[in-house]
């Protein structure tokens, strides 16, 4: 067996621990990285990159769908087009390979040795990683585990033949006739919705009263309006049971659904999408060989990312929700930077969320409902984009901007929208939580016109009692 050693080894090369690989070799720190597949992780290779190429390919496919035959209000008339979901899935593979070889050229570049296969620990300050060629023994001051997650398989709705993970609906050569979705939270959303704008006959079976149930009624009802206007049918209240039997073979499969009545029902489906959540890749590289704390089933973490071992940090998904990229990325920054001795510490006001429907969601920080229920009162701004000029032009009024603020100093607590293309607003939402924004900070900043990020300025005006364009 061939042996190295280094200061710092990092498990997995998702977003998380490519960062911080890469932070750590800026920061002069001897780096080793080990991936068993290609860099990038779930996110850029089978998540949130290429999901988004689907949904883009799909709104452009639905919008050229509504000019033929002269029936744009835009006046623009055409034959009807044709979708080739081969080609297309060709090209968002094209996008995922050239980041691919970006991250590998930045690990590179930061002096980061990257060791392909996959690693188990040994013991708490070395792993064995098989390779092609054999076994490579890494030992490490520092240890860094950022495995990941993988989507939750249903025992009674295996993954295989028609029951796919979104892993394999990005990767699917044609548009199913009929789609079953199980799980209407935003991976069974984002990605129902592409495939109803590509033609599909989509059903979304959720077990709770609504869809999108981490998010408030308000926020999502012109989401569940647009799915009523794709055609997409919502059984809410209802359990997945399996397949039926007679579907086992591929052909003329159904999804087996006990409804929200008890009664049985059967929802034909060429594929059936199970996204009921993502899991924390705990198992299968050696955890039992060191002791490490659990919060439930993830690994628990304190203010630096700190595990209950000395040497061992962890960040990312298997570090409990949110699981989201950009939470793993500031993560793996920040333990680089512990780990080559500067102070930090983790001191997010929030972490904003996305939710690439149609139209989009965005959150960061507090809800109404949260923000009441930390005692108090609060002032909740909120600005209609039917009385935004750029959301006008775009075909998108539908939707909204709004902002919830402590009553007594103003002090912005959180800010959420609903509209076509608000996941840009994230990054101003976030920015006003950081810096301790007041609606008075908000309001008092020229916004650009004509944009519909006015909405937030609009948003924080009626809060504040004195709204311009409402």
């Amino acid at each position: 067996m061939k042996e190295i050693s280094c200061k710092l080894l990092v498990i997995g090369a998702g977003p998380g621990g490519y960062v911080c690989a890469i932070r750590a070799g800026q920061l002069g720190v001897d780096t080793v990285i080990v991936e068993a597949g290609k860099p990038g992780g779930t996110c850029l290779n089978v998540g949130c990159i290429p999901s988004k190429a689907l949904i883009h390919a799909a709104e452009e496919f639905e919008k050229v769908s509504h000019m033929e035959g002269g029936n744009s209000p835009l006046g623009i008339s055409l034959t009807a087009p044709k979708l080739d979901l081969a080609k297309t899935i060709a090209w968002k593979d094209g996008i995922v390979s050239r980041l691919n070889s970006g991250v590998a050229g930045l690990l590179k570049k930061a002096g980061v040795k990257t060791v392909h296969g996959w690693a188990s620990f040994r013991d708490g300050k070395s792993v064995a990683v098989e390779t092609e060629t054999g076994v490579q023994v890494i030992r490490a001051e520092t240890i860094v585990i950022a495995t990941g997650s993988a989507p939750v398989e249903l025992p009674f709705l295996p993954f295989g033949g028609p029951v796919i993970s979104s892993t394999e609906a990005l990767a699917l050569s044609e548009v199913p006739q009929k789609l079953a979705v199980v799980g209407g939270g935003y991976i069974g959303l984002e990605l129902g919705m592409a495939f109803a704008k590509m033609g599909a006959k989509v059903t979304v079976v959720e077990a709770l009263p609504r869809v999108l149930a981490q998010y408030d009624a308000e926020l999502t009802r012109p989401v569940v309006k647009r799915l009523a206007a794709l055609g997409v049918e919502l059984m809410l209240g209802a359990k997945a049971k399996g397949l039926s039997p007679q579907g086992q073979a591929g052909k003329g499969d159904a999804l087996l659904v006990e409804t929200s009545d008890g009664k049985s029902a059967k929802v034909p489906a060429d594929k059936i999408l199970v996204t009921v959540g993502r899991k924390p890749v705990t198992e299968g590289w050696g955890l039992e060989q060191i002791d490490l704390d659990r919060a439930g089933k993830f690994i628990r973490i304190d203010d630096q990312c700190r595990t209950s071992m000395r040497g061992i940090f962890a960040i990312g998904d298997v570090t409990g929700e949110p699981m989201l990229a950009h939470r793993a990325m500031a993560q793996g920054e920040m333990v680089a930077e512990i780990i080559a001795g500067h102070k930090r510490s983790w001191d997010k006001r929030s972490i904003p969320a996305v939710c690439f429907t149609d139209p989009e969601l965005v959150t960061a920080g507090l809800s109404p409902e949260e923000a009441k229920a930390l005692g108090g009162e609060i002032k909740i701004g909120m600005f209609p984009f039917a009385a935004n000029g750029r959301a006008m032009t775009k075909l998108g009024e539908d939707g909204f901007v709004r902002v919830v603020a402590r009553a007594d100093n103003h002090l912005v607590l959180g800010m959420q929208a609903v509209g076509q293309g608000v996941s840009e607003l994230a990054a101003a939402f976030g920015l006003a939580l950081e810096m301790g924004a007041r609606l008075e900070d908000i309001a008092g900043t020229i916004h650009a016109h004509p944009t519909q990020g006015e909405g937030f300025q609009e948003a924080a005006l009626k809060a504040l009692g004195h709204a311009l364009h409402i």
